[in-house]
């Protein structure tokens, strides 16, 4: 149970960070959105890094690469919201 509320903390604020770092008028906006979008990042942060052997598989990404992957999976939000294949 703890590590699950570590990873909400720890998405909540790598979300709010990205989104700070990334304004605009198609953020995702409150607390659950938000918490998804940093988890979302780590996820991404994670995959990528294993991939290229920064991470082991039992490894998960940090604070700043979840954070870096927030900002990814924010300007990916921010594209197809600009495009049009989803309403912001």
């Amino acid at each position: 149970m703890g590590g699950i509320l570590w990873i909400i903390i720890v998405g909540f604020i790598a979300g709010v960070i990205a989104k700070w770092l990334s304004p605009g008028p198609n953020n995702p906006s409150g607390f659950i959105l938000t918490t998804v979008l940093g988890i979302a990042g780590a996820f991404l942060a994670t995959f990528i890094g294993q991939q290229i052997g920064h991470y082991g598989p039992d490894q998960g990404a940090g604070f700043i690469t979840a954070t870096i992957g927030a900002v990814i999976v924010l300007f990916i939000w921010n594209r197809l919201v600009a495009s049009g294949v989803i309403k912001g």
